[in-house]
């Protein structure tokens, strides 16, 4: 794919993609999130989120909201703990109203005080919501200790006490501190032409000039591995299991990837997949997953069980890292691995909108577009003396466990 990034004048960088697609998949990727909330102000970047979209100094919450939605496109945002992301997507042609009406949301949201009022309630059951599933909760509870004392550590919702503290003019503070050119990238993908895209949004986002002000964020500090068990009375055992690893630009993250797809990626044919489900029937989920930031990483496994299967799933689960870690793979497995996690990425290539997102993503965080091609190159130069370097640091010494009942 053929990219173009600009820099505006007021420190605000473009990421623009020509594609031969009937849709435009555009959006503002922000360098902010959870982390970089006030401690008594938990769930304020989400809070943000969901309220910027009520009103703006020329336009009602129901304008905002059918301005995309009465071409048939769809107007939307999510927050992670250190970016959030306001997006549309809609038929191709209709590139200069998303654009404008992105500028006015980021640059101009008033947070009228009935809204706040309303949608601190909407917040709150989505919390209460997210509280009845143990399956989820337990990665929050999980971070929340091996992050501990950290910006990282906290929940991105918040509680329902913290969240109806928030005020209109605390969502404004937040907005002008955090949505700045500097902090913000704006993505374009359709079939227009880039170059003329990025001067629709010099004209409509060039008239930000709000100084980079995002408070300094701390690196989390490596903790004493914990194992702990949470008893809530429940049906079934809710285990994650995993070690601190390294940020999202350390160039071991391509290993790390690879390792994490094989060991317990989406594929059925995944080693814990194969030996806890497939074989074994003890399981009816299990997943690992990294988490990457921008000074830290996470990488972890996530298992359903029985809660008489719990010791019996880590066992199988210690087993197979310390596998990896202890010998290195045949060149034959590491180029089976290595075609499969390709393989994949080149299916991933066919959502447009994510693919859209990700270069957005990836511009804001290392200052380039590293497409599915890019991390295809450095998957395939992973050797498996790497594989097993990485694999080290998930050694049972360093790995820490949370189980909720």
């Amino acid at each position: 794919m053929n990219y173009i990034t600009h820099t505006l004048h007021n420190g605000l960088r473009v990421a623009a993609c020509r594609t031969d697609a009937k849709v435009d998949y555009i959006g503002t990727v922000v360098g902010s999130g959870s982390r970089d909330e006030a401690p008594d102000r938990y769930g304020l970047a989400h809070f943000v989120e969901h309220t910027i979209f009520k009103g703006t100094w020329k336009r009602k919450s129901s304008a905002i909201s059918s301005r995309m939605e009465s071409i048939g496109g769809e107007l939307n945002a999510s927050t992670s703990k250190e970016t959030t992301i306001i997006y549309t997507s809609a038929p191709a042609g209709y590139a200069d109203r998303a654009i404008e009406l992105l500028a006015d949301i980021t640059a101009n949201s008033l947070f009228p005080p009935h809204e706040i009022e309303t949608e601190h309630e909407v917040v709150v059951e989505e919390i209460k919501s997210y509280l009845d599933s143990p399956s989820e909760n337990v990665y929050d509870e999980y971070e929340e200790r091996i992050f501990k004392g950290n910006a990282l550590a906290h929940n991105i919702l918040g509680t329902p006490e913290s969240v109806r503290s928030l005020t209109g003019r605390e969502c404004r503070q937040f907005l002008d501190l955090n949505y700045t050119p500097g902090n913000m990238v704006v993505y374009i993908s359709g079939p227009d032409d880039p170059e003329k895209l990025i001067r629709r949004v010099e004209k409509h986002f060039g008239l930000m000039n709000f100084p980079f002000r995002r408070p300094p964020r701390t690196a989390p500090e490596e903790l004493t591995p914990f194992d702990e068990v949470i008893d809530n009375d429940g049906f079934q055992a809710h285990t994650i299991y995993g070690a601190r690893t390294f940020s999202a630009n350390d160039p071991r993250r391509f290993a790390l990837y690879l390792l994490n797809n094989y060991i317990g990626g989406p594929c059925m044919s995944s080693r814990l997949n194969s030996e806890l489900r497939e074989k074994r029937g003890l399981v009816y989920s299990v997943d690992s997953f990294n988490s990457l930031f921008s000074d830290a990483g996470l990488w972890s496994v996530y298992v359903g069980c029985d809660k008489s299967n719990v010791k019996k799933c880590l066992s199988i689960v210690k087993r197979e890292l310390d596998r990896l870690a202890q010998s290195t793979m045949t060149e034959r497995m590491l180029e089976k691995i290595k075609t499969q996690y390709c393989g994949q990425l080149l299916v991933s290539t066919d959502n447009r909108e994510n693919m859209a997102i990700n270069m957005g993503k990836s511009l804001l965080l290392r200052g380039a577009i590293h497409d599915t091609e890019h991390t295809a190159e450095r998957i395939r130069a992973v050797t498996a003396e790497e594989l097993r370097q990485v694999a080290e640091l998930l050694s049972p010494a360093r790995c820490s466990r949370l189980t909720l009942l």
